[in-house]
C-alpha cells in the first residue's frame, strides 16, 4: 500500500537532500525539500507535515532555533534531527528543544526509513486511540492529545516522547522498571547516550508532579526507576473529555 505521509525535509547539502528526497520519493513519501532553515519554516507553517527531518548547521535559521518555532507551533509531529554534530551536549540541546531522534552523517538511507517508519507508526496509533487518558492523583494525563493538567488551572503541553514516558509509567505503576527496559519501550534502543536523555525527560516529568505531592518517580540506584501514583488513582486508560485552555 502506497505511503502518503507528507515530510519537510530541511537540509542545505544539496545533493544530500537531493539523494535523501529521491529514496523518500521512491519509498512512497510525499517529500518537501528545503535548503536553509528560513525556507523550511516558512513551508512548515504553509502545509500539514506528518514528519520533520533538519539539519542543524543551516543558514538563515539553525536547526536549534527551527526547532524551538516548530515545537512552539506544534507539539506532536515527529521531528528527527539529521546532523554530523555528534557531541553529546548537541544532542542532549536537541533533546530538550523537543527532538524526538537524532539520525547521526554519515547514515544508510535503510536505517532512516526504518525509523521514519518507526515514527510514523506511532502517530498511526495515537491517532487511532483517541480516547486515552489516565488519572493520576490530582492530574489528568491524556495521551492522544499530549497535556497534563491539575489543580488551581494547571495546564502544561508535552512533547511526544514525554508523552510516551508517561505513557510507559503509568502502564506499570509500583514496579521497579530497569533502565534499559524504558529506553527498550520508549526510545526503541538501549545505549549510553539515550540514557542521558532519558533522564532529561524524567527530570521534566517530576517537575509536573510537584502539583500533586503525593505522586513519587523513584530512582532505584544502578537499577531504574519506580513510579509511584497515590493508590487512589484511576490508572486504568478510560475514554477521555478533552480539555484545553481557553483559545487552544
Amino acid at each position: 500500500m502506497e505511503n502518503k505521509a507528507r515530510i519537510l525535509l530541511i537540509e542545505d547539502d544539496v545533493n544530500l537532500g537531493f539523494v535523501i528526497k529521491d529514496n523518500l520519493t521512491e519509498a512512497g513519501y510525499d517529500v518537501v525539500h528545503c535548503t536553509d532553515g528560513e525556507s523550511g519554516w516558512q513551508y512548515f507553517q504553509k502545509k500539514n507535515f506528518d514528519l520533520i527531518l533538519l539539519d542543524i548547521m543551516m543558514p538563515k535559521k539553525d536547526g536549534f532555533s527551527l526547532a524551538r518555532l516548530i515545537r512552539s507551533k506544534n507539539e506532536k509531529v515527529p521531528l528527527l534531527f539529521l546532523t554530523a554534530r555528534t557531541l553529546e551536549e548537541d544532542k542532549i540541546t536537541g533533546f530538550k528543544l523537543g527532538a524526538d531522534d537524532y539520525v547521526t552523517k554519515p547514515f544508510s538511507m535503510q536505517e532512516l526509513l526504518l525509523r521514519i517508519e518507526v515514527f510514523l507508526r506511532r502517530t498511526q496509533a495515537l491517532n487511532a486511540d483517541k480516547n486515552k487518558q489516565y488519572q493520576i492523583g490530582n492530574l489528568l494525563f491524556n495521551y492522544p492529545e499530549l497535556y497534563i493538567s491539575g489543580p488551581d488551572n494547571y495546564f502544561q503541553t508535552l512533547t511526544q516522547k514525554e508523552a510516551d514516558l508517561l505513557k510507559f509509567l503509568c502502564e506499570n505503576p509500583y514496579k521497579t522498571l530497569k533502565r534499559e527496559e524504558i529506553l527498550l519501550h520508549v526510545w526503541g534502543k538501549d545505549d549510553y547516550f539515550l540514557g542521558r536523555s532519558m533522564d532529561v525527560f524524567i527530570t521534566k516529568l517530576r517537575k509536573h508532579f510537584r502539583h500533586d505531592p503525593r505522586i513519587r518517580l523513584e530512582t532505584i540506584h544502578g537499577v531504574g526507576f519506580k513510579f509511584m501514583p497515590p493508590e487512589t488513582s484511576g490508572i486504568e486508560a478510560k475514554p477521555a473529555t478533552v480539555k484545553k485552555k481557553d483559545g487552544q
